[in-house]
């Protein structure tokens, strides 16, 4: 288990990483880079500005990789919403 200053969200410049996988695609945080996700055609939405994974349900999704589009998920829907077709 990690634990200490150092790794609390925010502490000392880090940001908090964050990632909802499904089987075949993922949910992740702006600390991830869409262009490379794209590049590698890998299926990605993601969220900015959370903190914790309750955040991430609530959050919109801010930019979609296109074969991610392609399972229906899309700009501006919530995180809750995008959970449900990745599983």
């Amino acid at each position: 288990m990690i634990s200490g200053d150092w790794f609390k969200s925010g502490a000392a410049g880090f940001s908090t990483l964050l990632m909802i996988i499904g089987q075949t695609r993922f949910v992740m945080c702006g600390f991830l880079n869409m262009d490379t996700a794209e590049k590698l055609d890998v299926a990605a939405a993601m969220v900015r500005g959370v903190r914790n994974f309750d955040d991430v349900l609530r959050a919109e999704i801010k930019a979609a990789t296109s074969k991610v589009q392609i399972k229906g998920i899309k700009v501006g829907m919530k995180g809750k919403e995008t959970v449900k077709l990745l599983l």
